[in-house]
C-alpha cells in the first residue's frame, strides 16, 4: 500500500504558527480577499475567475460551466464564515459518487475565537450546547485534546429562495484554555450531512498543537 501524500503548505513551517492540520485530497486553498472581491477594481480577479482557475488542468468547459453557476452560493456561505474571524479557507470539489456523479462544492475555514479561561473538556462542551439550531452534536477525544462537533442547517443569505446551507463545525480548544480553533465545513449538499460530518471529524482528529517538524527536517 502506498502512503497518502501530503503537501505541506509555507505556513507550516512560520514562526509563530500554533496550529497544524491536514486535509484530504480535493480541496484547494482559496484566496478569500481575491474571491470576494467583485473583480471592478482591474487589478484583483473576481470569485469567478479564481474558483475557474482550480479547474484549469480539467480542460473540461461543462463542468466549468456548472461550476461557475455554482459560485452564488459559495460566495454566500463565504460571507456567512467571513465573520467569524476565518484566518484560512479552502474550497473542496468531490465527486457525488451516491448521486448522478455531480460535483459536490463545499468550503472549509479555520477561525481562532478567544474565551474566558475554561476548563478545555467544559469549553468543548459549552460550544456545542449554545449552537443554535444544532441538528447533531458530540463530544469528541481527539489526540490533541477534548473537543466538539456540531451540526447546523441555515439559510443561505441573500438566496431569496430559501436555499439551506450545511455547516459542521468543529470546536478544539487550544492548551491554554483561552482560546480554540473552529473548524468549518460549509456546503449546499445538506443531503450528504453524514459525509460531511465524517469528513470534518477526520480533520480534526488531525489537528496538532505541536509542531510536527523536526528541527533537522526545517534545515533541509
Amino acid at each position: 500500500m502506498t502512503a497518502t501524500p501530503f503537501v505541506t503548505d509555507a505556513s507550516a513551517r512560520l514562526p509563530g504558527a500554533d496550529i497544524w492540520f491536514a486535509l484530504p485530497a480535493g480541496f484547494s486553498p482559496l484566496p478569500t480577499r481575491e474571491f470576494m472581491s467583485s473583480g471592478n477594481d482591474g487589478r484583483t480577479p473576481d470569485g469567478e475567475a479564481v474558483l475557474s482557475s482550480l479547474l484549469a488542468a480539467s480542460g473540461n468547459s461543462t463542468e466549468r460551466q456548472r461550476l461557475a453557476a455554482m459560485l452564488a452560493p459559495v460566495r454566500r456561505m463565504m460571507h456567512v464564515l467571513v465573520e467569524t474571524g476565518v484566518i484560512q479557507c479552502s474550497v473542496g470539489l468531490h465527486t457525488d459518487d451516491e448521486g448522478d456523479g455531480r460535483l459536490l462544492l463545499s468550503l472549509f475555514t479555520l477561525a481562532w475565537r478567544r474565551l474566558p479561561w475554561a476548563p478545555r473538556s467544559i469549553m468543548a462542551a459549552r460550544m456545542a450546547a449554545s449552537a443554535e439550531n444544532a441538528v447533531n452534536m458530540e463530544l469528541l477525544e481527539l489526540p490533541c485534546g477534548p473537543g466538539s462537533l456540531v451540526e447546523t442547517h441555515t439559510v443561505a443569505p441573500g438566496s431569496g429562495l430559501g436555499e439551506r446551507l450545511l455547516q459542521v463545525s468543529a470546536y478544539v480548544p487550544y492548551p491554554d484554555g483561552e482560546r480554540l480553533a473552529i473548524l468549518n465545513l460549509a456546503t449546499p449538499a445538506v443531503e450528504r450531512a453524514e459525509h460531511y460530518r465524517a469528513l470534518l471529524r477526520e480533520i480534526a482528529f488531525l489537528v496538532s498543537f505541536d509542531t510536527p517538524f523536526s528541527p533537522e527536517s526545517d534545515k533541509e
